[in-house]
């Protein structure tokens, strides 16, 4: 071959090797790599570049925005839009009454949205059935490590905590002077509680020291605080009538009965916990921070709150609801994005403090200073302080039967037609004759 022919060739197959390398997408470029290969979320704007020049398009169902704060959920979708020009978010709001059932159906029929919405009590179930994808690759350093280990899943990250609330004990201070009680601090005990509750419900015939409900949902706290549980370790197995929550339900129950810090039926006359708090009545009630507003406007006496004290261990409620991704989503990257965008973001915390919308779960207390700077109360701290001591129920799979089941035995005992033994050996056995664990 004449070398012409042969450099002729040579430049022909360059070029054709150079036009190729230019139309190849350069899909890595912008992201950082860890040593496993996973990629970070360093630079999510060019993560979500495509290649097309159109924005990608999520869909996001959600139901606690409903009655009242779609325009705020529609805000975040514009802030964030804004910030991301190349992800675009669909934006489906369902009632809470209707969301659970139309999710599961549509989770079943293959027809589920990139992203939703749910509570703690569902996310479990839905993590445990292989439902959600493993949310990677995105900064969640700055959520609270308590809220965000409750969806954690054997090491893996199926949900983001969105938004939490939390129980705390309010008191109302006024009664605590006439009594000549100290304040609460957070090293009160159960006992401490009794011995105010005595002296406040030594006021007058119609003051009370106290009112903690005695249901299923009290109880399982109150158990923890006394270092007890409903089921063994592995879940195989009901400790319902065991010692330590014998202990718990015959504390709740005799504050009733015997020495009456609590109103029963007749005493409370039709009245709620809340309205006898806001009527000076009462002097301690452990409640969401939920209630905080509405005391707030109802409450004409200084109020005030602290940690709920415990026992053996403090323990309180946590309710929360995350944001989880559907394992068939064709968009993981997006999706990451704009569910870490806003479960930690501070533009979406500000967002949803402005409006008064539930509490993000972030980790710096100052991003949340207009939260801390409202009073009454004062010591807002405490609703912080409490997620050091969060509980959960047991999850078990007829986990409504369950409750229902000890709900009643307690409502028997706190009316007196059992005993609290009686109420815990027959929870014990109707739950083990009609439940099937592990």
């Amino acid at each position: 071959m004449k070398k012409t022919k042969l450099f002729s060739l040579i430049a022909l197959v360059l070029a054709m090797l150079m036009v190729f390398a230019a139309c190849t997408p350069k899909t890595n470029e912008g992201k950082e790599t860890s040593n496993d290969g996973t990629t970070t979320g360093q630079n999510t704007e060019n993560q979500t570049e495509d290649t097309t020049g159109e924005p990608v398009t999520i869909t996001y169902c959600n139901f606690n925005s409903s009655g009242g704060n779609e325009e705020t959920l529609a805000k975040m979708v514009e802030v964030f839009e804004a910030e991301y020009p190349n992800i675009k978010v669909d934006v489906e709001t369902i009632g809470f009454d209707d969301y659970f059932t139309q999710m599961q159906t549509r989770v079943a029929g293959g027809t589920a949205p990139d992203c939703y919405e749910l509570n703690i009590e569902n996310f479990a179930a839905y993590a445990n059935k292989g439902l959600l994808a493993e949310i990677t690759g995105v900064d969640v350093s700055g959520l609270n490590e308590t809220t965000l280990s409750a969806f954690n899943v054997d090491g893996k990250q199926y949900g983001l905590p969105e938004s939490f609330s939390n129980v705390v004990l309010i008191y109302n201070k006024d009664l605590f002077d006439q009594a000549g009680v100290a304040y609460p601090t957070d090293d009160w005990t159960q006992d401490d509680v009794q011995a105010a509750a005595e002296k406040i419900r030594a006021l007058g015939e119609d003051i009370y020291g106290i009112w903690q409900p005695i249901t299923y949902n009290e109880f399982f706290k109150v158990v923890a605080q006394y270092g007890g549980s409903l089921l063994n370790e592995d879940k195989t197995a009901f400790t319902i009538n065991s010692p330590e929550n014998l202990k718990a339900a015959q504390v709740l129950v005799d504050r009733v009965l015997v020495s009456n810090v609590q109103p029963n039926a007749v005493q409370q006359g039709g009245m709620g916990d809340w309205d006898m708090f806001m009527s000076g009545r009462l002097g301690m009630i452990p409640t969401g921070i939920w209630a905080f507003q509405t005391f707030t406007e109802g409450c004409d006496f200084a109020w005030d709150i602290v940690v709920e004290p415990g026992s053996t261990q403090k323990a309180t409620h946590f309710f929360s609801n995350c944001v989880v991704m559907n394992p068939e989503t064709q968009h993981p990257e997006e999706v990451a994005t704009w569910l870490a965008w806003l479960a930690s973001s501070t533009t979406s915390a500000d967002i949803r403090l402005e409006a008064g919308w539930d509490l993000p779960a972030l980790k710096d207390l100052d991003a949340l200073s207009s939260y801390l700077e409202v009073t009454p109360p004062d010591n807002r701290e405490a609703v912080f302080k409490s997620l050091d001591y969060l509980v959960m129920p047991p999850v078990i799979e007829d986990y409504a039967l369950m409750s229902d089941i000890i709900g009643q035995k307690l409502a028997a005992a706190a009316e007196g037609s059992i005993t609290v033994q009686e109420a815990l050996d027959q929870a014990q056995a109707e739950c083990e004759a009609q439940i099937k664990l592990g």
